[in-house]
């Protein structure tokens, strides 16, 4: 009878053990939010292949441009942390602090964002994951942004150089 006995301590050892594997599990973060970045030129209709992707997340000011890498089509794979809820993305151009300037921006009165701030399009990044964006393209060729469909997790935006007006 002794040997069949189990000592207290070890009755014990089931529950600790299921302990650790449910407080490992909650304990990781969770998966990080993957979109893909199209910057496309309002002149010429086509992709513009840019590594210098200026990101900012829920109104904050810190801009974040190492989360973006460059993928071979030109495109940018931009990484957000999982607590990410809206994005505003800008591009650079002439490898210089130049930006580019959203088109988005220039139409004036509601357009379909979820937020805005100044000039600056806040867009859903939930949206943008299940169902892609397409932004409005205010720099004089509205048309031009119905000729792209987005796919989920697919952001397409409409930029412009700065014109002599503008220029610094």
């Amino acid at each position: 009878m002794a040997a069949m006995m189990v000592p207290r301590r070890l009755h014990c050892l089931p529950f600790l053990l299921l302990l650790c594997v449910f407080t490992g599990a909650r304990a990781q973060s969770p998966p990080e939010k993957t979109i893909t970045l199209r910057m496309i030129d309002i002149h010429t209709g086509r992709l513009i292949s840019t590594t210098d992707f200026l990101v900012q997340v829920d109104h904050q000011q810190t801009v974040h441009a190492d989360w973006v890498t460059q993928n071979d089509d030109g495109s940018g794979k931009l990484t957000l942390p999982a607590d990410a809820k809206l994005v505003f993305v800008q591009g650079k151009y002439d490898n210089s602090m130049s930006l580019y300037v959203n088109c988005d921006s220039q139409i004036k009165g509601k357009i379909p964002t979820l937020d805005s701030q100044g000039d600056d399009r806040w867009y859903s990044v939930a949206d943008i994951l299940s169902s892609g964006i397409v932004t409005h393209n205010g720099c004089g060729r509205e048309k031009e942004s119905a000729r792209y469909t987005p796919k989920p997790g697919e952001f397409i935006f409409f930029v412009r150089k700065h014109n002599w007006r503008e220029a610094d």
